[in-house]
């Protein structure tokens, strides 16, 4: 299949417009991602010079990053999905729609770090909506494995937060 950068832009338009909030290409080897409300910097990754080449040449060989391909700052582009948590690893998700806070406010430390051991109840993060900043609080105890979103990005209903390893 070949995909003009034209018609990469036209498709992104066309999915911004609408309520899809992801879409998946398959074509041989080359699998492309459209997610709306993540950011391309932290869904991008290549894994391999043969993807990285597959992707230049359905978009186009003289494209010299994928980031200009986006449309949108909600939409995001990955030539594979995004590796699937590990199945012993539960997600922290945000119940609301809105911005992603990692601390109270700019000038203190952050509420949890990659490595920390949480107990259920306590405070991970801030999820601000509407004006309202909503304390979110781990279901379970465990150590922070992963942060998924950065400081000031916006979430979605559901999306997942922060990855634990539960006690």
């Amino acid at each position: 299949m070949q995909l003009d950068l034209h018609q990469l832009r036209e498709l992104l338009t066309a999915i911004d417009q609408t309520n899809i909030s992801e879409l998946t290409l398959k074509s041989g080897d080359l699998e492309l991602v459209v997610r709306k409300g993540t950011s391309l910097s932290d869904r991008l990754s290549l894994p391999s010079t043969k993807q990285s080449d597959a992707i230049s040449e359905l978009v186009s060989p003289n494209v010299a990053s994928l980031e200009t391909i986006a449309t949108s700052e909600t939409n995001a582009i990955s030539p594979l999905a995004t590796p699937k948590a590990s199945n012993k690893f539960e997600e922290i998700l945000s119940p609301v729609v809105g911005t992603f806070y990692r601390a109270s406010n700019p000038d203190e430390l952050p509420f949890v770090e990659v490595g920390d051991q949480i107990t259920s109840g306590q405070t991970v993060c801030i999820i601000e909506a509407m004006k309202v900043m909503n304390e979110i609080e781990a279901e379970v105890s465990g150590q922070i494995m992963e942060i998924l979103v950065k400081n000031g990005e916006p979430v979605e209903y559901n999306q997942p937060l922060m990855l634990v390893n539960p006690n």
